[in-house]
This record gives C-alpha cells, structure tokens and sequence, in this order.
C-alpha cells in the first residue's frame, strides 16, 4: 500500500468510533470511512478502472470527494478535480488535456455534459459514475457499491511514485496546464505541515476552500493521516465559517487571506468569540499587518503567515513572535526547503536584491503533465520557479513584492503593486484594494487602483492622493481611482488583476 492509504487505514485501526470526516451536518468515523473507502476501490476495479487511469471529477465539497481521493491512492489511478460549475467547454478542454478516461460526478453535473458524450467526450470511453441517484442509465455509486460485501480486501497495485491528482493551474479555461501531485508528494506536504503547526491527533481540522484545490486536498489528509478529524465546508460563506469553527470546536485551519479580512470584520460586527482555535494559518497572498494583528487579538491563537504556490506547497512559514519583529516579510523557509532570489541575467541576487523567487524543496510537482518543454522552462535547476518576485534580507527572511506580469511599467521605471496597496490600506476606510495598470500614451502604463470600502465607510479622492503623496514617490503616484463592491477574486480568494481593466468603470 501507499504511504497515505497505509497510514490511513492503521489510523482507522487504532480508533475505529473517532469521527474521521464531518461534512454539512453528516459524519462517518474511521471504521465507516475505511469500509466505504475499501469497499468502493474494489468496486471500481472490478468496473474496469486500472492503475494509471485518469478520472475526471466534477464534485462539491463532500464526504464521498474525500473519500474518493483515499480511493485513488488505494488503486493508483489519478483525480483530475474541476470546478463543477465550469462551463462544459472548459470542462471537455480541461479533461481532453489530462487524457480523462472516467467521470466520477454529481448527477446535477453529470446532466449538463451528457448530452456531449459521443461529441465533446468521446475519448471518455470508461465509467461514468454519479454519486447520488440519477434518472439516466448512468451507474451510481449506491447501486454499484452494494455489489462489494463490506468485510475489508487489501487491493494491491498502487506505489507511492503514482500520480495522486491532476490539479489545474489558475485559469483552466484558458490553455489548461495540469500539475502532476504524486502520492509521495502529497504526504510530504501532509508531514512538513504536521511538523510546521504541531498537529496531533486531538486536532479538528477545517478546510474551508473547494477540493479541487490542492490547499483543501491538504487540509483533510492532514487529520486523516495524523488521527485527528476533518471538518470540511460544502462551500465557504463568513458566517458560516465562524459556525463551523464554533460548533465542530475546530482548533486548526490554513485560510486565504481574503477570508479572514472578511472574518475579522464579522467577529467585530457581531462582537463574538472564538475560542476552541489553536492555530491559524494565512495562505494565498500576503495579509495586511494591521488586519493581522487584528486577527490574533480576535481570534485568541496562534498566527502563521506562509508563501507558497500549488506546484511547491508551503515553501516559507512566519509565526507571532517574529512577525512582531519581521511584520512585512512571510517568513523563513519551511524545514527541507531552500530559497533564493534570481536575477534577469541569471544569477542569485544578493541580500535585499529584488528578484524572481525560486524554491527547492521535498514538496516540488511532478511537472506538468505531457508539457516537458513547459516544466522545464519552469526550473532552474532543482528550483522551481515561482514568477513571483520578492527579496530575502540579512537574516534570511523572505519578502514577496508581486507578481512578475502585474508589475507596472510606468515611463520605463517599474512599479510593484504591493507597495502601493500597503499605502492605501493604511486608510482605515478601505477593506480592500489592488493596484494595476492602465494603458497611457505617454508613459506607456499610468497607474490605476480599484479599492473596496468598508461597510458604512467613505473617503474622498483627495485624502488619499494626499496619503500616496506624503508615502510614495512621483512615480507611483495613481492617477486613477476606482471604485468595486468587491475585487475579482478566483476560487482561492486570489485577486484576478487581469479582470480589473475591464470591469473598473465607476472613479472616485
């Protein structure tokens, strides 16, 4: 057996009645979710999936997604997970990109691309499987899974240099770019963050962001390799974070960035406490260090920062006590990873040095699936290279600038983003913000911001031309401001800036 299946089921043998997963208000323990996951690996194998096979999935957050990925690492097949709610054109691109040879959906899902099976999915020639009852004569996972008796079968087959998922890279409508997730790989991200957060057995664990993501993929092998219990989200709204957190007595989660500004907001509004978390983790972009340091004081636990992506995991961690000290950076690198600057001319850049960042690390991707040219344009050596820049001082602790494609160029100077959002934020009126560029005939790119207001809270265009003037130089000046209700954000609160050109039309 795999490393992760392996652990899972002797997890299950040491406190079979402990909840392992609880989902939208329905649970299995570790002798429930063990059988199932048995019980629905040998199923398949007997409907003629095999070792290798590709297998689309277009599910919501759910037990049965969770317990399709222990399947997966039974029977060494790999997940292609997409959001189910992709129109069907990106949905056939996507899967055609990963040579998909199975479904595994919803029945709701499932309804909108079969009427496109002989066309758009010829080449999905196995089985197409639906986990809840269907009016079609698609097999559903009830039906088929009542044919395994339920008294435990090892199944043999799978290594640990499988590949686990074919997770897409942000933007899979566009030209999909499949990041291969070994098995191997996704126990090691599970260990460095065990190691990192101190996770036990006793921890309750949310994941709170879709699981076609690799972020909520991590968060629910994490307890179900270390003994503890899962609590998954069926989809993330504030309120209903803070009631799960409450009521399943979560003490451990890793949440965009974007979520807990909006958490710390409603704490505040409904003036409530929370109390059962030990530890929270900001992921995805980097958090405002006042709204950080509102957290911690809401949230009464421990506050990490980290800098990662989906094909390196966590490649650097910031904790309370040197974020005290080191409030602008995201950290050190996490155990076993390295971090470097590399400069356009293809050498390390020295202490404070702005450069594209690289990592390596045990937690690196496979490469991306069937594009070698693509993965090795995306390596330097051992390193990975993240397109993102950033700079690491004299103590070693990394600072994340911006984007590559987001910098602006502004009469051939080149502007970072970042460092004019930390200057708009400073107006406590402002919940949110994102600096870009807009086309100009004279400077080739003039600056733009769109900023999102807190509720009930105004400023004007002058108080905050006054706040860039006295923070910023002459050429980082906006010249245009805009206002949204909300910022372009995909499914992992990343702030899209390539979508604010054309939806910014109201100015300040």
């Amino acid at each position: 057996m795999t490393k992760i299946v392996d652990t899972f089921y002797q997890n299950a043998q040491i406190t079979p009645d402990k909840i392992a997963v609880y989902c939208n208000g329905e649970s299995k323990t570790y002798l429930q979710l063990s059988t199932f996951v048995n019980r629905w690996s040998r199923v398949l194998i007997k409907k003629g999936i095999k070792r290798g096979d590709s297998v689309g999935v277009l599910l919501p957050n759910s037990i049965e997604f969770v317990a399709l990925i222990l399947v997966a690492s039974e029977i060494g097949v790999v997940l292609v997970p997409l959001n189910p709610f992709l129109p069907v054109g990106a949905i056939h691109k996507a899967f055609e990109a990963a040579d998909v040879k199975h479904i595994i959906a919803q029945s709701n899902s499932l309804e909108c691309i079969l009427p496109f099976k002989s066309t758009y999915f010829s080449f999905v020639d196995g089985l197409w499987l639906s986990i809840d009852e269907n009016d079609t004569a698609i097999d559903s996972l009830q039906s088929i899974i009542e044919t395994c008796n339920s008294q435990f079968e090892a199944v043999l087959g799978a290594n640990d240099d499988d590949p686990l998922i074919l997770t897409m890279t942000s933007g899979s409508t566009g030209d999909p770019k499949p990041i291969i997730l070994k098995q191997i790989t996704k126990f090691n991200r599970v260990q460095a963050a065990v190691e990192l957060y101190k996770i036990t057995t006793d921890d309750r664990i949310l994941a709170a962001t879709p699981l076609y993501h690799s972020l909520a993929e991590r968060l629910v092998l994490i307890p179900l390799l270390t003994g503890g219990t899962s609590v998954l989200m069926p989809r993330y709204s504030t309120t209903e974070w803070l009631r799960y957190v409450n009521e399943q007595l979560v003490t451990f989660t890793i949440a965009v960035s974007s979520q807990l500004r909006t958490i710390a907001q409603k704490i505040e509004m409904n003036d409530q406490t929370i109390t059962s978390l030990r530890c929270v983790v900001s992921s995805s972009e980097r958090i405002d260090p006042l709204i950080k340091a509102d957290l911690i004081s809401k949230l009464h636990c421990e506050f990490h920062e980290c800098y990662g992506a989906s094909e390196i995991a966590i490649a650097t961690n910031l904790d309370n006590e040197w974020s005290k000290i080191k409030i602008q950076s995201v950290g050190k690198p996490a155990p076993g990873v390295d971090v470097k600057i590399l400069l356009e001319n293809n050498t390390i850049a020295p202490v404070g040095e702005i450069g594209e960042i690289i990592c390596k690390t045990p937690m690196i991707f496979g490469g991306y699936y069937k594009r070698p040219l693509l993965t090795e344009k995306a390596m330097w050596g051992d390193y990975f290279k993240t397109g993102d820049l950033g700079k690491i001082d004299v103590d070693g602790f990394l600072y994340f600038v911006g984007r590559s494609k987001d910098i602006i160029i502004t009469g051939g100077i080149n502007v970072y983003p970042q460092d004019i959002e930390i200057v708009i934020l400073g107006n406590t009126s402002i919940l949110e913000c994102a600096a870009f560029a807009l086309p100009d005939e004279q400077l080739g790119e003039k600056i733009a911001i769109a900023i999102v207001f807190k509720p009930n809270l105004k400023c004007g265009k002058r108080e905050l031309r006054q706040l860039c003037a006295e923070l910023l130089a002459d050429y980082q000046q906006p010249r245009e401001y805009y206002v949204l209700d909300e910022l372009p954000k995909n499914n992992v609160g990343k702030v899209m800036k390539n979508a604010l050109l054309s939806i910014c039309k109201i100015k300040l």
